[in-house]
Formats: structure tokens, C-alpha cells, sequence
């Protein structure tokens, strides 16, 4: 069951990047109403669960915290979904699992493995590729420019991660966490809107509908689902599953919105999402993070 629900989870937030752009509203009011249409969801569920939340105070607001990391990483994931297509924008916030590795070496002292030095320059040199090198053909509005910000996807979903970990080292009900971070999300994002000349809070009608989808069906069920599944699940089944997300998200593009891929950009997607792949199941270390470290929701996705 732990199976089926996690891969329910990974195909319904493949669909992010889609909602994203058939909403077609600027990045900052896409990830503000992600996470506004979530949080009445959320603080129910969390509100039925909070007698199995243990957590101290200080997990409370590293929680909201790690909102704001989240809120940046949305912004920077939206607007390489612009630049650059659904699918490929999704495929470069993948690249959260090298920056996580370099944190553990720098943060945590740990050792990258062998391997891990081997794998992390063919994703970057993935990352070049998916970029189009200037090449025509290269499918993107501005693929220097999404490649930039599918980067900073990656680094600031890294980020987000680390510390959505470390702020439920008890395991209490992960609605509890997502419910904060989601909270965290949309004080970001008010925060971001100022610098946003397009960012609005007027509903309009579809993209609103779309925005909706994407808070119930990614940030609201989609996570939850992720979130119960993956724990129970194998280190390489749950590595093998993640991998799905990425890769229907390039599909979904392909079939929606025409995102047809140069032969260099292709080339680019399967040395990232090979590397990726590797990385999860090898690891990027050669002995564990401290104990808590890395608990929690265990996500090599972009959603």
C-alpha cells in the first residue's frame, strides 16, 4: 500500500510545473496562492493531528523558517518554468541532491564518497547541456536564463530541505511541519511581491482554477501522500519512485505545451537525471549525517 500511495503522491505533483504554466500569472503570484489556497487544508489536518505533535518551540518557527527557503526556491523553479519549459525546469531542481551534499561535507564535515566526485561534475555537465550551449534548436524562451534559475531551484530546495528535516527530528505528523512551511511560503512571497511589478492578489479566472489544482493537488495531497509513503519504502525503491516525478513532468511538457528538446538538451536531461539517480542510491558521503540531520520527508523532487 506504502508503494501505491507514494507513486499516487509523485504523479500528482509531476503536474506542478504544468498548473504553473497553464496559470500563466507571474512567479511570484503563482507560489503565493500555492501556498494560500494550502493553508486552510493543512491547518485542519494538523489541528485533527496535534496531539501526536511533540515538537518543542523552536521547531514551531524552524519550520516557518524553512518556509521562506521554500518560498525562494518557488520563485526561482516558476521562473525557469518560464524560460525554459515545464519539463526541464523541473529536471534542473532535481540538482538539490548535490547541494545537499556539499552542505553535509561543509556543515557536517562528512566526506563526499568516491563516487559522489565521479557522478556531481557529468549533473553539472548535464546542467550545460540542458542549456542548449547557444546551439539553435534549443527549446526555451531564454535557456541561459532558466538554466540560472533551475540552479538556484536546486540550491534553495537543498536548503529548504535540510532545514524541513531538521525542524521535525521527532517525526511528529508531517502535516504539522508542511502546514508551517507552508505558512512560511506565503510571508516569502508577500515579502518577494513588492520587487514583482506583475504580482497580484486579484483572483481571475482560469488561472486561478489552475492555482488551486496546484495547492490542493501538489502542496496539500501530493506531499502528504509523499510524506507517509516514502519513509516506509526501501532506499532504492523510494530513489527509483522519485525519479518518476521528473521524468513525467518532461512527458506532461511534451504532450501539453510542444516542449520539444534538442538533441543536446536531451542529452543534458538523461546525464541529470542518471546522476541524480545514482547519487540516491550511492549516497554523496561516506558515513551518515549526525542523527535528525536528514530525518523527515525524504524528497529528491521538485514540487
Amino acid at each position: 500500500m506504502a508503494r501505491l500511495i507514494g507513486l499516487i503522491g509523485i504523479v500528482m505533483i509531476s503536474f506542478s510545473a504544468i498548473f504553473v504554466r497553464l496559470a500563466d500569472v507571474s512567479p511570484t503570484t503563482a507560489a503565493f496562492f500555492r501556498a494560500a489556497y494550502a493553508v486552510p487544508a493543512l491547518f485542519v489536518i494538523a489541528r485533527l493531528l496535534r496531539r501526536q505533535d511533540r515538537r518543542d518551540s523552536r521547531a514551531h518557527w524552524m519550520a516557518l523558517g524553512s518556509g521562506l527557503l521554500l518560498a525562494a526556491d518557488l520563485l526561482c523553479w516558476h521562473r525557469a518554468i518560464e524560460s525554459i519549459g515545464a519539463g526541464l525546469g523541473t529536471v534542473l531542481g532535481n540538482t538539490q541532491i548535490v547541494f545537499v551534499g556539499i552542505a553535509a561535507w561543509l556543515l557536517h564535515k562528512e566526506r563526499p564518497s568516491r563516487s559522489a566526485l565521479v557522478i556531481i561534475p557529468l549533473v553539472f555537465l548535464g546542467v550545460a547541456l540542458v542549456s542548449g550551449l547557444g546551439r539553435p534548436g534549443a527549446y526555451g524562451d531564454d535557456p541561459l536564463a532558466g538554466v540560472f534559475y533551475g540552479v538556484l531551484t536546486g540550491f534553495f530546495f537543498g536548503a529548504f530541505l535540510l532545514v524541513f528535516r531538521a525542524s521535525n527530528r521527532e517525526l511528529a505528523p508531517v502535516a504539522g511541519p508542511l502546514f508551517e512551511a507552508t505558512c512560511g511560503v506565503v510571508v516569502g512571497t508577500l515579502a518577494f511581491g513588492v520587487f514583482d511589478p506583475r504580482f497580484s492578489l486579484a483572483p481571475s479566472w482560469p488561472a486561478h482554477g489552475w492555482l488551486v489544482a496546484l495547492a490542493l493537488g501538489s502542496q496539500v495531497t501530493g506531499w502528504l501522500f509523499i510524506a507517509h509513503a516514502l519513509p516506509r519504502l526501501a532506499a532504492l525503491e523510494t530513489s527509483v519512485q522519485l525519479l518518476v516525478q521528473p521524468m513525467l513532468a518532461v512527458l506532461w511538457g511534451r504532450l501539453i505545451f510542444a516542449e520539444y528538446l534538442s538533441g543536446l538538451q536531451w542529452m543534458g536531461v538523461a546525464f541529470i537525471l542518471g546522476g541524480v539517480g545514482l547519487l540516491s542510491v550511492r549516497g554523496t558521503i561516506d558515513s551518515p549525517l549526525p542523527k535528525g540531520a536528514m530525518t523527515g520527508v525524504t524528497a529528491d523532487v521538485e514540487a
